[in-house]
């Protein structure tokens, strides 16, 4: 039996995307060769970036006007960002809202002046910040983390902004509706949503990108990975092609079933941790809960412990929560099936009915 896999990433991909990257490890497109194989500036991957960018561009409805790219490194674009685009002597704002935004900000720091112009650290990150007023309009950049993978927080709605708006969308691109045009450059590694761990994507505005300063290392630098389309030093070819089916299945099954799948799952889930007798919700407002990592803890360490082991004695793997937060983290990617949240909130339903029975 397959298991269920809930966890934060690398993340569940749809069972039709598996089958056939893994038929592709055999023989790519009756080549004769492996997709591990194939050259990289060979026409059959040039055809898997071209139309990979292409439903990049037509799933975030981005008009043609970003650069598509496919990037390594993950968290190096804590530094790339301001590498390229905080000039000498300007400031750039970030918000801290989790884990990964308070190490951007430590990494951007290294390369400028940062001004963190909210924060809930204070609040061991249990909400959103709140949204700051009166934004300098010369702040080179504005960056956020869309979702907090680690507390369980997501911002749904993002203001306007006077500046240009940079996001880290890692885990919840195209999982719900979003105005991508509102961002100057967004990123996402795609171990969670859209592909297997290996790989990033950037999209980056033309307009946003003629602003990038020169004279960074080639490998850093975002207009040297455009004007060599993603293949300035040899990609990882096989993330990018898994990346591609699972866009290919994105845009089969539609973005709106897809949006409409994830917000049921989180609602189901989160009506659960609600009603559950040994369960608490760990995120402070009901609003600020992220659609992606739904993070809960049991009414003791000894109860987290059994329920951890319950749910691994019934396929369900990946529950358990980060290490700076313990208890439990379910993450419902867009892979994750409606049946899968379903056999999860049963399964939460008989552990409590067990523990009542034996307490």
């Amino acid at each position: 039996m397959q298991k269920i896999n809930l966890g934060a990433g690398p993340a569940k991909l749809p069972q039709e995307v598996l089958e056939q990257a893994a038929a592709a490890i055999l023989d790519y497109q009756q080549s004769g060769l492996s997709i591990l194989e194939i050259p990289h500036r060979g026409k059959l991957f040039d055809a898997i970036l071209e139309e990979s960018k292409a439903l990049v561009n037509e799933l975030c409805e981005l008009d043609n006007d970003y650069e598509i790219l496919w990037l390594q490194g993950g968290r190096l674009q804590f530094s790339m960002v301001p590498m390229n685009f905080l000039p000498q002597g300007a400031s750039a704002g970030y918000i801290d809202s989790g884990h990964w935004a308070a190490e951007a900000i430590k990494d951007a720091a290294v390369y400028g002046n940062i001004n963190v112009l909210a924060s809930s650290q204070k609040d061991n990150y249990n909400q959103l910040p709140e949204w700051p007023k009166d934004i300098d309009p010369s702040l080179a950049y504005l960056y956020l983390t869309t979702n907090n993978t680690i507390f369980g927080t997501q911002w749904k709605n993002i203001p306007h902004t006077a500046m240009p708006l940079v996001a880290d969308m890692s885990s919840d691109i195209l999982s719900c509706p979003r105005n991508y045009k509102q961002y100057a450059l967004f990123y996402a590694v795609a171990q969670k949503n859209i592909g297997p761990a290996g790989v990033t994507l950037a999209a980056v505005h033309r307009s946003f990108l003629k602003k990038a300063k020169s004279g960074n290392a080639s490998m850093l630098d975002y207009a040297a990975h455009a004007r060599q389309h993603s293949v300035l030093n040899t990609p990882p070819v096989m993330a990018i092609y898994t990346s591609l089916l699972t866009l290919r299945w994105i845009k089969q099954k539609g973005k709106e079933t897809i949006f409409e799948d994830n917000r049921q799952k989180a609602q189901w889930l989160y009506d659960e941790i609600d009603r559950n007798s040994l369960f608490t919700g760990t995120v402070a407002h009901a609003a600020h809960r992220s659609g992606m990592n739904a993070c809960f803890v049991a009414k003791d360490k000894d109860t987290e412990k059994r329920f951890i082991e319950f749910c691994k004695n019934n396929e369900i793997v990946g529950i358990e929560g980060h290490r700076q937060v313990g208890g439990f983290r379910a993450s419902l990617y867009n892979a994750v099936s409606k049946s899968d949240v379903e056999k999860l909130v049963t399964l939460m339903r008989e552990f409590e009915n067990r523990e009542l029975q034996l307490s």
